[in-house]
């Protein structure tokens, strides 16, 4: 018996991978964070990252526990998680978002919703996450989704500390039309989450 499972932790990874979406994050990482300066920018970036690894570690070892004590069901949390990005797409297609990505902002404001959760930690992250745990057998196992985990947030911080750049190649036009997409992505996000959930309720499972 080998320390790490490898197969297991590739699945993990990629399943985590295609959920939290490293890639689709930039543009609306770059929509609520385009009026700070790069050094706010980044710090948004780990903390968002470090948001997200938190909810997600917390999920994974008492997400169970968790839900059954607040008498939660994984579709109630899908409903909430998107209901809460549909009110940020709304505000990032109507131009009121740019008061949440104001320099006066709080960065832990943003970082901690929408980015770190539901966004990045969100219902889909942190069911996939508890599916996994569950099959944590011994030290190969937990190492694997252990890592997994861990890769991903590390694609996840590298992707928005690299986008910062980009931002200053698109200017203010730029950045208003990059917040205009993210709210479109948000909105089709937030509805597919709510959609899950009403099946999820009819089908009994709430």
């Amino acid at each position: 018996m080998t320390w790490l499972d490898l197969v297991l932790m590739t699945e993990v990874f990629v399943t985590l991978f295609v959920i939290m979406d490293p890639v689709g994050t930039v543009p609306i990482f770059l929509a609520l964070t385009g009026g700070r300066s790069g050094a706010a920018m980044r710090r948004a970036a780990w903390q968002a990252v470090a948001v997200s690894f938190s909810v997600i570690v917390a999920f994974a070892f008492f997400g169970q526990q968790i839900l059954a004590y607040l008498h939660i069901s994984l579709p109630a949390l899908q409903m909430a998680g998107g209901l809460l990005l549909l009110l940020i797409a709304l505000e990032l297609l109507t131009g009121k978002g740019q008061a949440v990505s104001s320099p006066g902002s709080a960065n832990a404001n943003v970082a901690l919703v929408p980015l770190g959760t539901p966004m990045m930690a969100g219902p889909g992250a942190i069911v996939a996450t508890m599916v996994f745990s569950d099959r944590v057998e011994g030290v190969d196992t937990f190492a694997a989704v252990a890592l997994g985990v861990l890769l991903v947030h590390v694609v996840l911080w590298i992707a928005m500390r690299f986008s910062v750049p980009i931002l200053k190649v698109l200017r203010e036009s730029g950045v208003l039309l990059i917040s205009r997409i993210a709210g479109l992505l948000l909105s089709a996000i937030a509805v597919q989450l709510m959609a899950d959930a009403i099946s999820a309720f009819l089908a009994g499972q709430g």
